[in-house]
């Protein structure tokens, strides 16, 4: 079965607020083994969203919809789907006696225009709403299914939850599971690592395989269709672990783990601390850290040393490193690690230093330019780095190259 996401609202098309609705219900569909082969945004207009719909309806077995089912005259996706279709809308007694009911509980003065929202196209099978006042609706015609949702995120979640899913199960049957599992990795470009498995991206069928740059990592995200869970989770196992013969050493973390969160895990796993003496990154990297919970098991602190003068008296770093070879150098980076890891007496010490920009550079040490170097009981790893992009594109992308640099470290 193929299905259309349909999401309304012109605040969508402006940016004024981000649509978290259309990938909620993209990996709810997938679970229950639904093609989503295309997404819609179409604003409150009703001639534009009335073709919106009639293309959706011509290409999809299924079309959901979300927003438009308030109570003011902006929202008219039930009022458009209906008069697409050819279908009255009518009045649903027991929707507005659920709507008047919720006033009432609140004590809350009602509009008249609420009972726009309890006006269902005739026939249709009607969502009761746990958590608003607009009631969800399907509708079955011609071969064709019409799911209308409302807006907001926590009223749409529980009516899909509730009432969608058993619906689509119970009407289409089993259709199998569509399942993904995404690869994070650091440290290799996107053109590089599809060199690397080029072959298993020609040859692919089922699982796919898809590569997607993401603020500085490169996902490869492997999709199974399958019909069970365990025989899709078969699927992918087999070509993750041919994939991560080719690049594993570049492979951090699955799906939504991040290198933060790896990192920590490997601290507690080691036994280890970790203090951080930061230059151009401002603290970001044990900010990153901080994100974490539990990260007082590993993270002892922290100096924020971007003057010369906190590098030699708050951190340590000998006065002749810097005047020798500069702040910003092998040298001195190498220092910071030291000193920190002394000063905090932690197992590791990390330190930073780069030119972040956009001054500051001279001929040979240019914007992007970047020093970080982590001590531990077993030595010392120094790497410089080249980065390009605007400062804060340079600070995330250094804050992310010490983590791995650190994952590294401690995974050696």
């Amino acid at each position: 079965m193929i299905v259309e996401i349909v999401s309304t609202g012109t605040e969508l098309l402006l940016g004024q607020i981000t649509d978290t609705n259309t990938p909620y219900l993209a990996r709810k569909c997938n679970e229950l083994g639904l093609n989503v082969l295309y997404h819609s945004t179409v604003g409150d207009n009703p001639v534009r969203m009335s073709q919106v719909i009639a293309t959706a309806l011509g290409r999809a077995d299924i079309i959901i919809t979300t927003g438009g089912l308030g109570p003011t005259q902006g929202d008219i996706t039930k009022e458009v789907t209906a008069k697409q279709l050819g279908l009255p809308l009518v009045l649903h007694e027991p929707s507005m006696q659920r709507i008047q009911c919720f006033f009432a509980q609140r004590h809350l003065y009602m509009p008249d225009s609420n009972l726009r929202q309890a006006m269902i196209p005739k026939g249709a099978i009607v969502l009761d709403n746990e958590r608003g006042t607009a009631p969800g609706v399907i509708v079955e015609h011609k071969g064709k299914t019409v799911i209308h949702l409302p807006g907001p995120p926590h009223e749409l979640e529980g009516m899909f939850e509730s009432a969608v899913a058993p619906y689509l199960r119970q009407r289409f049957g089993a259709q199998g599971i569509i399942l993904s599992k995404v690869l994070r990795t650091f440290g290799i470009g996107e053109s590089s690592l599809e060199e690397q498995i080029k072959d298993y991206i020609l040859a692919q069928s089922n699982p796919t395989i898809a590569l997607l740059a993401r603020s500085g990592e490169i996902h490869i995200r492997l999709t199974a269709r399958a019909a069970t869970e365990t025989e899709a989770k078969f699927l992918i196992g087999k070509l993750e672990e041919k994939i991560r013969e080719r690049v594993g050493s570049f492979i951090f973390g699955n799906d939504h783990e991040t290198l933060e969160e790896v990192v920590g895990k490997l601290l507690i796993a080691k036994g280890l601390t970790i203090a951080l003496a930061e230059s151009c990154t401002g603290g970001l990297i044990t900010s990153k850290l901080t994100d974490i919970a539990g990260s007082s098991a590993y993270l002892t602190g922290s100096i924020v040393c971007y003057a010369n003068e906190i590098k030699i008296e708050a951190v340590g770093v000998p006065a002749d490193t810097i005047h020798s070879h500069g702040a910003v150098s092998a040298e001195t980076a190498i220092a910071m690690s030291l000193a920190i890891r002394d000063r905090f007496r932690t197992g590791l010490g990390v330190g930073v230093t780069g030119i972040a920009g956009p001054g500051g550079e001279t001929p040979d040490k240019p914007v992007g330019l970047v020093h970080i170097s982590i001590a531990g009981p077993d030595g010392i790893l120094h790497r410089q780095y080249h980065f390009t992009g605007q400062r804060t594109s340079i600070k995330n992308r250094t804050a992310l190259a010490a983590l791995n640099q650190i994952r590294q470290f401690v995974e050696e």
